[in-house]
Order: structure tokens, then sequence, then C-alpha cells
């Protein structure tokens, strides 16, 4: 039995009154302790007294809260609820600094992975109809494309998603709120409701997976009056005309990808590199086809200032940073794509002492995906050194639901995380790049094995394939472990997912060489692999 201290219904000052009841989890819920208060003022009082009481008791409402209700944390959640824990999600979504505002999947279900692989999809049916005229198909006239039906049909299955999500949660018995949370202490959490209620909810543990959102850029003027974000792009109703995209990450890659393919004059300006923290030799062959697909690339250049004119058009001036010489030209729509900044600042964690990067605002985080502050973990992109990708966010969520429920010790493994870069010329990956390779191991410490090789369907389609491009890393010496791998083609991505589950078995070098191919496919290229860079001979892949 526990010892709970409720207020009597007086408006005299507090005395308490002491009651038993059963110490379990739910027991005590916050909108009960409301009914014995009057007024707005005394429900407060009563929510203070709730934390006090919890504290006193052990007492809580739920066994997790999980504050964002993205990929990881819905799949948080649903596996504790699925183990038997009483679990509650807290979504709330801030509306862009547009104004665009989705519902509950997190990123990759609204403004992320799915939207922008449907719009991938929808730029490689465009070259497939240009193919198809070699392939025999009588089409007459030529090919447009309607940005209002794709971006229709895209959003339309993305709020199919938002339902199917809460109707799993509900399925499940997750506890779904739309509201706004942040932490009171280490079992509590305020939510704060979109017409300004407040709610006080206590949880055994308490996980954070509230991801990121796009950054604009300091000190450009006219970067925020007139530009978009990747939390846009997605939601809108109808086209850019033209385009000029900022930064060349794989968010600002694959925009400028989708937008080059239906038809759209699209622009790239990069600071420095494409795709940092890819294998560079890789990044070099991307950039390259999409220049001969079309999109134009303003290299070493930064933005000054982005300006509306008269006729509604956006003047953008920057600066060449090799010569120093400034340069204006005009475009129908700027998308900003310089990076992602965590949703930690309105979660109260310096108030706890949840210790932060400094220098990214992450959250640093134990192997456990624990905080510094006991009860409170997180997981996902804001963690700091955590991969940025939904698979990983939704494995990690799922362990940490089975440890907190005490059945399982299993952490989650970061190493060898496979991706994709869903260019017009996909580039998949994973292990190590060709150099981290080579600064851990040393140059003589590797064995590069690379192909360039001429996809079939190229063929007939007479499509160029000279970026069509494979490279096994191996460790020198012994049984070559294989400690990178590196795809640009056709279906990149899955091609990586088969051959990652081999990093996990620890995948040699000679265990590729049993593998028998499926012909004739890109995936075959990899298995047949054995020119080495060391050789210096042509690794262009000749016959079938």
């Amino acid at each position: 039995m526990a010892l709970s201290l409720i207020p009597p219904l007086t408006d005299g000052p507090i005395s308490y009154q002491a009651i038993y009841q059963p110490a379990q989890t739910g027991s005590f819920h916050n909108n009960n302790m409301a009914a014995l208060c009057r007024g707005r003022h005394r429900w407060k009082r009563t929510n203070c007294l709730h934390v006090l009481t919890r504290n006193l008791s052990g007492i809580y409402d739920y066994d997790l809260v999980v504050i964002g209700g993205g990929s990881g944390g819905l799949a948080c959640s649903k596996e504790a609820a699925r183990l038997g824990q009483k679990a509650a999600v807290l979504d709330y979504v801030e509306p862009s600094v547009k104004g665009t505002k989705w519902g509950l999947g997190g990123t990759c279900v609204n403004v992320g992975c799915i939207p922008k692989k449907l719009m991938h999809q929808a730029a490689l049916l465009g070259t497939a109809v240009k193919d198809a005229r070699k392939y025999g198909w009588q089409i007459s006239g030529p090919i447009c494309h309607d940005w209002a039906t794709m971006a229709e049909a895209i959003q339309n299955h993305v709020r199919s998603l938002n339902w199917g999500h809460r109707v799993q949660l509900q399925d499940k018995k997750v506890k779904y709120l739309n509201v706004k949370g942040s932490l009171v202490d280490e079992h509590t959490v305020r939510g704060l409701t979109k017409a300004g209620k407040e709610m006080i909810l206590t949880a055994k543990n308490i996980v954070i997976a509230t991801g990121g959102r796009p950054n604009y850029p300091i000190g450009i003027p006219g970067a925020k009056e007139h530009g978009i974000t990747s939390d846009d792009i997605f939601w809108l109703k109808k086209e850019m005309v033209l385009s000029s995209t900022r930064r060349g990450s794989d968010v600002a890659l694959e925009c400028a990808g989708f937008l080059t393919g239906i038809g759209l004059d699209t622009t790239v300006m990069v600071r420095s590199i494409a795709l940092r923290g890819f294998d560079q030799q890789m990044a070099g062959l991307i950039t390259d086809y999409m220049a001969t697909y079309g999109t134009k690339f303003l290299w070493k250049s930064v933005p000054k200032s982005v300006d509306k004119l008269s006729s509604g058009a956006l003047q953008v001036t920057w600066t060449d940073t090799r010569t120093g010489d400034e340069h204006k030209d005009t475009y129908d729509s700027v998308l900003w794509a310089v990076g992602r900044a965590p949703e930690t600042k309105a979660l109260g964690l310096d108030q706890l002492g949840v210790r932060l990067k400094k220098e990214t605002g992450k959250i640093l985080l134990g192997s456990d995906e624990s905080t510094s502050v006991p009860n409170i973990f997180a997981f996902g992109d804001i963690g700091e050194g955590r991969p940025e990708l939904t698979p990983t966010a939704v494995k990690a969520g799922k362990l940490l639901a089975r440890r907190l429920a005490g059945l399982s010790a299993e952490l989650m493994n970061y190493d060898n995380v496979p991706t994709t870069v869903f260019t017009p010329l996909e580039y998949a990956c994973v292990g190590l790049s060709e150099e981290d390779a080579e600064e851990r191991h040393g140059k003589d410490g590797i064995e590069v094995y690379h192909a360039f090789y001429k996809p079939l369907e190229f063929i007939v389609a007479e499509r160029d394939a000279s970026q069509c491009y494979l490279k096994v890393v191996c460790a020198r010496g012994g049984e070559q472990k294989i400690l990178g791998l590196h795809f640009t083609g056709p279906n990149a991505g899955e091609v990586a997912q088969g051959f990652a589950m081999g990093f996990q078995c620890g995948a040699t070098y000679s265990h590729l060489l049993q593998t028998v191919g499926i012909h004739p496919t890109c995936a075959e290229e990899v298995v047949k692999v054995n020119i080495t860079k060391r050789s210096g001979l042509d690794p262009a892949v000749t016959g079938c």
C-alpha cells in the first residue's frame, strides 16, 4: 500500500488528508486529481501536488512516456505496449516558417523519406518514358509533367499514413496525445495543447525522440522571408518554375535531382564539397551524372542575399570564393538545404542537467541511449553521433523499449549501417568510405576492388553509363575482410540492402567470390569484381 496526499475541497490554507491506495502504475490519474479541485488556479496547484505524490509513493501514470511521434518514437511506444508496458506518446508539430504543418509520423512520413522517394520515382518515370521510344513505344507529342496531380497523390498517401499511425497506436493500446511535451523532472512531463491547456504526466521512464528540423542560414538577408526548406517543398500546391538549391548535402542533391527530372530548371549552389561524410569519389560520380542530366552547379559559392523583385522573382546574390567575384541571378524559388538542428531547445533539458554537445545541441548518450539524468533516455536524430536515418531510429527505439521492460540487454549496433542517396543515379553504401578506411588502416593496409559497368537497361536506350561504378574496400592480407561497399546505378538501395547483411556476418572478399550472381542484374557485378585500384588495370566490365 502507498501513502498519497490529497488536498481537501476548501478555499482556505492547504492541509492534507492521508488515504491508502494500491501502488500500481496508472492508479492515480491527474484528471482524477483535477476533479477534486475547483477553478484553474486550484487545478495547477493540484498538478504540483501530483508530482509530490509521485515522489513520495512511487506511483506513475505510465511505465513509459515518449516525447516525439516520429518513426522511432512510435516504434518505441508500440514495442513497449506489446511487452505489457503502459505507454503514451506525445507529438506536436510546430508549423514551418512558411506555415506548413502535417500529421503524426514525423519527418520520414511527412516531409522526408516517403514523399522524397515518391517524387524521385516521378522523375525516374519521366526518364523511362523517354527511354520507351527506343524500345518501340509510340509516344506522340511532347512529354510534360503536372506538379499538382503528383503533389495531390503524394499528399493523400501521406495523410493515409498519418491516419494509419493513429489507428495502430489505438489498436496497440498506446495513449496518443497531440500536445507539446517538456520535462519537469526525471519522471514528469508537462504537456501543452494548441489551445494552451497544460497537463502533467508521470512515468517510470521518459524517452525523447523529437528528431530535428531544417536550418535556415544565419546572416543572409531574405533567407527566411523568401526561402523554403524540405519542410515545405513536398506540400507545395504548384510547381516551381526555376529553382535554386543551396548546399551539396544529400537532401539538396535529392531535391535538385527530382526537380530536374520533372523538367524544372534547377541550380545547386555548393560552398565546398558535395555529400560531405560520404565517399568523395562516389560523390563526384553523382554530381557528374547530375550535370549531364541537366542540373546546374555553382561550385565554391556562398550566398549573400535573397531579394524579391517587383515581378515576384527572387534575385539571389552570391560570391565565388575562388575569385571573390559577386554574381546575381533570378529564380522562382529558393530551397535551403543547409543542415538540420535537433529539436531539443523547448524540452527544458538544461534545467534538469541533461548534457548536450555544445556545438550541435544534440544530446550526449551512452551506448544504451541513456542521458546524463537517470530514467531519461533519447535516440534518433537528437543523439550526438547517431546516424540521422529512420531505420536506425526505429531499431534503436524497439531495443530500448525491450531493455526498459527488463526483457533484453541487447544494444543498438550503429556500425555498418547501409544508406542510399536517391539522386537521379542512385548511390548506396555500407561500411567505411575509402578515405575513412585509409585513415584507419593506412594506404597499404587496404585493397580496393572496383568496376565500371553498364546496366543492361541503359544499352538499348543509349543512356550514358560512365558514372555507373562500384567498389569494395577490403582489409589487405588475410581473409580480406570487407570494410566498405559502394555502388552507383539503378535501384542502388535494393542492391546494398542485400549485401548489408553480409557485413553483420563478417563478410570477406573470398565470401564475395564464392557467391553466385543473378544474371542479368547490376548486383551481380559486385560478386564478379576482381580488378584492384593498386593494379592500375582498366576496371571497365566487358562482355555480359
